[in-house]
């Protein structure tokens, strides 16, 4: 959940004071973990589900700030459109019967949102991109009320010298749009996964990330169209970075949205170090924590969204911990559907992390972000380049190796072996049919026509059914 913020007009001394207190921290960071202060212990995960609320026509309704008062419940927060919602859980340690427990901890939440929705005649919808959503849907008026959003968005022209933001999507179909605000970025939902590790893994662990991106995004696409078009199959990729994009004809910055710059070399510090270098400050909120809670270190780092997203979080006994929070993968299409991928993610960094050979000295960084990019664009037709140098189907090599090598990393973990059988046995049975989200979208259009409200329906029907996406019906 992003650090809230008073908000307000910046002037240069803001500006200048925060980049100190950044500065400060960021030291701190070095400092600490030199002197061993960085909290070690189980790795433990979470995930973020972003979703969309609908009403009766399954169009967006912006109606989150009621919702949330009707909810009550702080894991669920609002997002930066007010028809979306970010749902959390627990996070909780990575054995045993933890994948189930995830699973009954989202069913919970999800049925206490839906219930919630359903008194103000609306429903709860995971997807990576609501097929109904519309260009005129992306305005300031349906922007969450929370100062840190309007912040955002007012730094975000202002690096652009006032031009506006242009799409530029060319997949099956091209979609070419300019938009003045920074609202577009509402379109893009994701269930983000995240992984408490300790100082001395935590650089294999995110690398391991890294690599891991493309065959992830292939297997987990559910993003296929944008205002009608029929893009790429994880259209949110192109999205998202386009949305809030900071470069234009008359500025130079780097985009806040990225792959990343490379691999980690010898902490995750290093990245912040990279926040500072490369990356303007957009919210200058004099923060009241102390330092060694690193609040600006961590407000700037919220506001640059790597797909791959190294965390500093604070323990209960104020030690800092490293996190890596996986972005790649869309909310939906079914919660069972989510719960999987998590599965997947947790298996496969494991089995990777801790191989004899080390994979990011077997795959460079430019392949890892092409074959990433190759992915996001093509699913599970994409041929991508692996380990042993050679370009590959990721569907094969999905089948072959990665789901078992993620298998067997649950095991290793000592999760229950039901429960790695039954997630892996989803992920089998979605890649083997060729049919993950995407893949299912673009089968009912091509059944029903380009109804995208009667898609959005289908899409709603089937996730009450509780099915992974490949049973359901076209």
């Amino acid at each position: 959940m992003g650090q809230d913020i008073n908000g307000g007009r910046y002037q240069k001394q803001d500006f200048d004071a925060f980049r100190a207190r950044l500065t400060e921290e960021t030291d701190l960071l070095h400092a600490f973990l030199q002197e061993g202060r960085f909290a070690d212990g189980a790795r433990t995960g979470g995930y973020e589900v972003e979703a969309w609320l609908v009403d009766g026509e399954l169009r967006p309704a912006p109606i989150n700030e009621v919702f949330l008062e009707k909810l009550d419940d702080p894991m669920v927060v609002p997002e930066l459109s007010s028809f979306n919602v970010e749902l959390n859980t627990e996070p909780r340690v990575l054995q045993g019967d933890a994948l189930r427990r995830m699973h009954e901890d989202l069913d919970r939440v999800w049925s206490r949102c839906r219930e919630a929705a359903s008194q103000l005649g609306a429903e709860l919808l995971a997807t990576g991109i609501l097929p109904t959503v519309r260009e005129d849907d992306l305005v300031l008026d349906n922007m969450s009320h929370r100062p840190r959003y309007r912040a955002l968005n007012e730094q975000i022209l202002r690096l652009r010298k006032g031009e506006p933001i242009h799409l530029d999507i060319a997949g099956r179909e091209v979609l070419d749009v300019s938009h003045h605000n920074v609202m577009l970025e509402a379109a893009a939902t994701s269930f983000q996964i995240h992984l408490k590790v300790g100082p001395e893994e935590a650089v294999r662990y995110f690398n391991a990330s890294i690599v891991l991106s493309a065959p992830m995004v292939a297997a987990c696409a559910n993003s296929p169209f944008l205002f009608g078009r029929d893009l790429w199959d994880e259209t949110r990729i192109p999205l998202f970075e386009q949305a809030v994009s900071v470069r234009s004809t008359r500025s130079r910055g780097a985009d806040r949205v990225n792959f990343g710059m490379g691999y980690a070399q010898e902490s995750l510090v290093e990245f912040f170090d990279e926040n500072i270098a490369r990356y303007d400050i957009v919210l200058p909120e004099a923060l009241d924590e102390a330092a060694d809670r690193f609040p600006h270190a961590r407000l700037h780092n919220g506001t640059i969204w790597r797909w791959n997203r190294p965390l500093i979080g604070m323990d209960e006994d104020g030690r800092p911990h490293f996190r890596i929070e996986h972005r790649v993968v869309p909310s939906g299409p079914s919660l069972v559907d989510m719960i999987a991928n998590a599965a997947f993610y947790f298996g496969l960094v494991h089995g990777l992390a801790e191989a004899s050979e080390v994979p990011e000295n077997q795959l460079t960084f430019e392949l890892a972000r092409a074959n990433f990019y190759n992915a996001a664009r093509q699913g599970l037709n994409a041929h991508i380049t692996w380990l042993d140098g050679e370009t590959v189907p990721v569907q094969a090599l999905l089948m072959e190796e990665l789901i078992p090598l993620a298998g067997d990393g649950l095991r290793a973990q000592g999760f229950d072996e039901a429960d790695v059988d039954y997630y892996m046995a989803i992920l089998r049975d979605r890649v083997s049919s060729w049919c993950n989200g995407t893949a299912w979208q673009r089968a009912w259009v091509e059944s029903h026509g380009r109804d995208m409200t009667g898609l959005a329906k289908a899409i709603l029907r089937a996730q009450h059914g509780r099915a992974p996406v490949h049973e359901w019906e076209i």
